[in-house]
């Protein structure tokens, strides 16, 4: 039997996977240039994976009903079709949660429980809270950019350092949420659960975080003290939340979490009066429709991957990749650099993980790399990427928030939290720091 190393492949089938990405990062680029308005976001990506298929329908050998055999399986197959579901359920709970309130009140409570004294720091804190719970970095910087914007001017605060600490409280929670498109990603790509990347991944990212709460204790202490403000929150509107992050982390099934999540903040919204039935329902599908976009991009990757694999693309790309391969160690810097180079490309990271998800489990599988290390590696350099990237929309959003004061590129060496994230992770790799849960459960 032909080993995974010792298959050449072709290199040509590779192409349409390569067009997607050229086509994705060519369009951004070009729409920068034009001073668009978030231009890396503006030609959507499914599109893009449209063009990439139909390159690979053209360079795919065998009739064209076999050709849509190969696309349909590969759209059909068990995990996509499993974390498009959970897609759908994650947008849901997010939107209900979102719409009774839950989000107000998490960031009110945290804002009342953190000295102002501490509030660069606390910035920090609140936005990994707000991000674990409801799984979307781009909507914690959202939430919170403007109140931070207005405690830097009361408290004569580093602008950038505070608008650093609120993007990398937010790539931390969406590292580990379980909520989260990347976690589901990088989850379902390598069949590991949400609980055991969890696990894994909090090794190494709980320690960075803790390192960045040190720094920003150090170097984040306001000029002025602002003045004690009262802000109103409700506990049981972050109960939702709660619940979600302890049942997922006890490892009860995903469904079974995000319906129970979804339930629980409908009962709640509708007790206090926060919406009706109607708008309950409708707030449900206005998650799904909200994922609508993911949704699509992972049934159309995951049609285009198969297509590439059954044409020796991906045998091509992992011999190519294998023969620098010296060991598991190297194994894992090179999926870590694959999924960063991806991110660099495409500027987002659930695109980065869903592209590389099936190379990464082949190079584990060859060099037996377990695959819950593989899911946090995966996860964990996209956000750190995503992160620090200027034209991604984490800091193209919090730049928006200082009219001007402050761009993208300004803000990227503030990103502490991702760079420390990154040091520890590359730890990991090269010792057994960060490992204790994988060397107790494997």
């Amino acid at each position: 039997m032909e080993k995974l190393n010792e298959k050449k492949g072709n290199g040509v089938a590779l192409l349409p996977f390569l067009i997607f990405v050229f086509v994705y990062l060519i369009s951004g680029i070009i729409l920068q240039i034009q001073g668009v308005e978030m231009a890396f976001y503006q030609f959507p990506a499914p599109v893009a994976a449209i063009i990439g298929i139909i390159f690979s329908f053209i360079l795919t050998k065998g009739s064209l009903d076999e050709k849509f055999d190969i696309f349909i399986k590969g759209c059909g197959d068990d995990n996509i079709i499993i974390m498009c579901i959970i897609y759908l359920l994650a947008g849901a709970f997010s939107a209900v949660s979102s719409a009774m309130g839950g989000v107000d009140s998490a960031v009110n409570l945290g804002l009342t429980l953190i000295p102002a004294k501490y509030i660069t720091v606390g910035i920090f804190v609140i936005s990994a809270f707000i991000s674990v719970s409801t799984g979307t970095s781009v909507g914690t910087v959202v939430a919170l950019g403007p109140i931070a914007v207005q405690l830097v001017e009361k408290g004569g605060l580093n602008l950038p350092l505070v608008l650093g600490a609120l993007v990398g409280g937010s790539m931390f929670g969406d590292n580990l949420s379980i909520i989260s498109d990347t976690t589901i990603a990088a989850t379902r790509t390598q069949g590991v659960s949400m609980k055991d990347k969890f696990r894994a991944n909090l090794g190494f990212a709980l320690p960075a975080a803790l390192v960045t709460a040190i720094l920003l204790l150090i170097f984040g202490k306001p000029v002025n003290i602002p003045e004690a403000q009262e802000y109103t929150f409700n506990i049981i509107k972050i109960l939702p939340y709660i619940f979600v992050l302890v049942a997922s982390i006890a490892g009860m099934n995903v469904f079974v979490v995000l319906t129970g999540g979804v339930i629980i903040s409908g009962a709640i919204g509708l007790g206090y009066g926060d919406f009706k039935v109607l708008q309950f329902v409708q707030e449900i599908y206005s998650g799904f429709t909200g994922m609508f976009d993911i949704f699509l991009l992972s049934l159309l990757t995951g049609g285009l991957a198969n297509m590439v694999s059954s044409g020796g693309g991906l045998d091509w790309l992992l011999y190519k990749i294998n023969k620098k391969i010296k060991g598991r160690k190297s194994a894992e810097l090179g999926i870590s650099a694959l999924v960063s180079l991806t991110d660099m490309a495409t500027a987002n990271n659930t695109v980065s993980i869903i592209i590389n998800g099936q190379i990464a489990k082949e190079i584990s599988t060859e060099h037996n790399i377990d695959p819950r290390k593989t899911a946090s590696l995966l996860d964990t350099f996209s956000c750190i990427i995503q992160g620090i990237i200027p034209y991604g929309a984490q800091l193209l959003i919090a730049g928006s928030f200082t009219s001007g004061l402050v761009s993208p590129v300004q803000l990227v060496p503030y990103i502490w939290y991702c760079f420390v994230l990154a040091i520890f992770a590359i730890i990991s790799i090269l010792t057994p720091f960060g490992n204790g849960y994988l060397r107790r459960n494997s």
